[in-house]
């Protein structure tokens, strides 16, 4: 989720479940590389535990020393994407165009298993005509003889031409009976579901046959989604109160400014907070009006609560 997951959008996150695995944007090796500032990358914040970094390469040796640097880091995972399907990934040969070369991902395995980290795996069902179960399932072998003990699996399959990143996410028809079959052919892999999943009660049907579930742009977009999964999945009780979340935000909120963070990196993730309720759009336009101000501060934040509590109890009244 390029430009989505950095650091500000997981630490909120984190505000409302303290067990879910969390992973970064899409980061590539070169910008690790060869980039300036790699750091701005790698950062986060120790609250973040579990995370994951997840990287977008095909050059095993390149793979091997960011995963040492992920290491050395702290993260909990590095996971290779072998699944984004965009043109801009596809140029630097990566994301989902790699599915085609089974060998090679095998070999990147490898490679960030010299990291002592644990090695895991993000693809697709299929590639524009190979998509048949026969392919991806050589796909499997090869990473799990390569290490791989982990494989994040979205459901449908990409057209790695004809078809935008967006289309990719909505066009080819989402096929749950693959990935179980995956793990029923595969049964000492885990295998992580993503694709389509919405719902926390859709999340525990797909866990009868899985062993895990991704969500990704729902999470994004309606984050108090989220706000059960440490009770339903971990066993841990309570659920945390969006005022609880709120007022972690702005307390977090004010020490990044303090580190010359614009509010607005902050603010941006948080705008689905209260989605569904009487007065969201309050919150939301209050957001989106005021944290680009020149001497934004935290202040954005609870002025925005007020108003969405304002909105929220006049709609209310009527």
């Amino acid at each position: 989720m390029l430009d989505w997951t950095d650091r500000h959008e997981r630490s909120f996150l984190r505000m409302i479940s303290k067990h879910t695995v969390l992973y970064t944007e899409m980061i590539t090796t070169g910008a690790l590389l060869h980039g300036r500032d790699p750091e701005r990358f790698l950062r986060f914040d120790e609250k973040e535990h579990p995370i994951a970094l997840q990287l977008g390469g095909s050059d095993p040796e390149a793979i091997a020393t960011c995963s040492k640097m992920a290491g050395d880091f702290g993260y909990d995972e590095i996971n290779l994407n072998v699944g984004c399907p965009s043109d801009r990934v596809q140029k630097g040969r990566f994301g989902a165009c790699l599915m085609a070369e089974p060998e090679l991902v095998a070999e990147c395995v490898s490679a960030m298993a010299q990291s002592g980290l644990a090695s895991t795996v993000k693809t697709r069902i299929g590639i524009d005509d190979q998509d048949s179960y026969e392919f991806l399932h050589d796909l499997v072998s090869k990473v799990v003889g390569a290490g791989c003990k982990t494989l994040i699996v979205h459901a449908r399959k990409a057209w790695l031409e004809g078809l935008s990143p967006k289309q990719n996410r909505e066009v080819p028809p989402l096929r749950y009976d693959i990935v179980y079959r995956v793990k029923q052919d595969f049964p000492e892999l885990e295998v992580i579901l993503n694709g389509g999943v919405q719902t926390l009660d859709a999340a525990q049907e797909h866990i009868k046959h899985v062993d895990g579930v991704m969500i990704g742009r729902e999470a994004y977009q309606n984050p108090y989604v989220m706000a059960e999964v440490d009770q339903r999945f971990y066993a841990k009780t309570g659920v945390r109160d969006r005022s609880e979340i709120v007022a972690d935000l702005i307390e977090y909120a004010a020490l990044k400014v303090r580190e010359d963070v614009p509010v607005k990196s902050i603010t941006r993730h948080v705008l689905g907070l209260f989605n569904g309720l009487p007065g969201a759009r309050a919150w939301r336009r209050s957001l989106s009006q005021n944290a680009f101000k020149p001497g934004a501060d935290e202040g954005v934040i609870l002025r925005a609560y007020e108003e969405y509590l304002s909105s929220s109890l006049t709609k209310e009244a009527v």
